[in-house]
């Protein structure tokens, strides 16, 4: 057991910090996916281009740098918009804010490629008869594709998701106190730093290992019935 002197409870803190943002990030991210593959799915161009921008773009981006952006780029947008209304004070977003926006929009343009290719995994006689049957899009998409493309989704989302809740440390550079936040005030009042960066790897094998065993039965229950049907 490692001697934590009095920490323990900060590291705590720290971890369920990290969780809110890995979780705010992933709602966030699989939204902007959703929308970001019927985007690329679509056979307007402009619509198709805007998907293809965003996918393009955040995924030449260092995730450090979309936080940045976000975070600092974000004060000044609010700042002018606030001012549009008689506000002259100055207006930014909360680090927490800023972190779930930055890693869910980081999220969502890998997402979109996700359910991009699970959406065209997707027979297209289904999509035919279910039009044929009367249905509109709207509903052709929620009944028919999106809880056949959630199966096909579920294991690249989430090998992406455990990506996220590691670049949730990246949210320490604009003042978050989350894991590795908390580990470094432990480490400049202690000087013990393997302590501390042992015990915050201790804490994110912890969640990785307990994402892993939701993932298997979510892919379970997702696939229920597909062995049946395969026999």
């Amino acid at each position: 057991m490692f001697d934590l002197q009095g920490f323990g409870d900060q590291l705590a803190l720290g971890a369920w910090m990290t969780l809110k943002v890995a979780m705010g990030g992933l709602l966030l991210g699989l939204l902007l996916g959703i929308a970001g593959a019927l985007l690329k799915l679509s056979r307007r161009r402009a619509l198709y281009a805007i998907g293809a921008t965003y996918t393009t773009v955040i995924r030449g981006l260092p995730e450090l740098l979309v936080v940045l952006i976000i975070y600092f780029g974000s004060a000044g947008a609010l700042t002018q918009i606030a001012g549009w209304f008689g506000y002259d004070e100055y207006v930014e977003l909360s680090p927490l804010a800023a972190g779930i926006i930055a890693l869910g929009v980081s999220f969502g343009a890998y997402a979109t490629e996700v359910f991009r290719g699970a959406i065209q995994a997707i027979p297209r006689g289904q999509i035919e008869a279910a039009r044929a049957c009367g249905m509109s899009g709207a509903q052709t998409f929620t009944r028919i594709v999106l809880p056949q493309a959630w199966r096909i989704a579920i294991p690249g989302l989430g090998n992406l998701f455990q990506v996220l809740l590691k670049d949730t440390s990246l949210i320490s550079v604009v003042g978050l106190e989350e894991i590795m936040r908390k580990s470094q005030i432990a480490i400049s009042n202690t000087k013990e730093p393997f302590t501390f960066y042992f015990t915050a790897a201790l804490i994110y094998l912890s969640i990785t290992i307990i994402v892993m065993v939701g993932q298997r039965y979510a892919e379970r229950w997702a696939g229920r019935g597909m062995e049946r049907r395969a026999e």
